[in-house]
């Protein structure tokens, strides 16, 4: 049989104490309030600061857990557990509501940061530039010779290879070339209004 020992003894004293004094704060006796008070402060501000970890906001869920102690006293029911069982129980659980919400409210900082970096799109005035864009290599084209646009056509917008255009137009291939590079040149100077 286990003996109990002067630590054992004063812990069920304490608890004892506690479920008396709860059941008077439940009755709205300020003085069980104050005693209960300085019996439950320190577990509880000791088991917020190891799950908040930060003092000052551990601080503030240590005094809202006293806070909703003195409020719902009321729904303490000694037959499901001692007093401070209870009262450690509402501080673990505000407690991890804090960091539950802090983490969301850095995760939403962080969201709106990113959102907030990266500029905004504009698909409308996209597709307007887009077709301006197009419109304008549309007019260069035409500046060109009909060789020289049938050539860069068919390399640049049918995807064929120097060779390829040479053998579709039944060219030499030194011709497709020369016709490509005179093509260009005139592109890119047409072109470079653009920019």
């Amino acid at each position: 049989m286990r003996q109990d020992g002067p630590t054992a003894a004063a812990e069920r004293g304490r608890r004892v104490e506690a479920d008396e004094l709860l059941l008077l704060v439940a009755g709205g006796d300020q003085k069980a309030f104050e005693e209960l008070y300085g019996l439950v402060s320190g577990p509880v501000y000791g088991l917020v600061r190891r799950v908040v970890r930060d003092p000052a906001q551990s601080e503030e869920v240590a005094q809202e857990v006293l806070l909703e102690l003195w409020r719902s006293a009321a729904r303490f029911d000694p037959e499901r557990g001692s007093a401070l069982s209870w009262v450690l129980t509402l501080a673990h659980r505000r407690a991890v509501d804090r960091v539950r919400s802090a983490r969301a409210a850095g995760e939403r900082e962080q969201r709106e940061a990113l959102r907030a970096a990266s500029p905004a799109f504009d698909h409308v005035a996209e597709e307007v530039e887009a077709g301006l864009e197009r419109e304008w290599v549309r007019r260069c084209l035409n500046r060109l010779t009909a060789l020289q646009r049938q050539s860069v056509t068919l390399a640049y917008y049918d995807g064929y290879t120097y060779r390829e255009v040479a053998e579709r137009l039944s060219l030499p291939l030194g011709t497709v070339k020369t016709r490509m590079r005179d093509g260009l040149t005139r592109l890119r100077e047409c072109l470079g209004g653009v920019a």
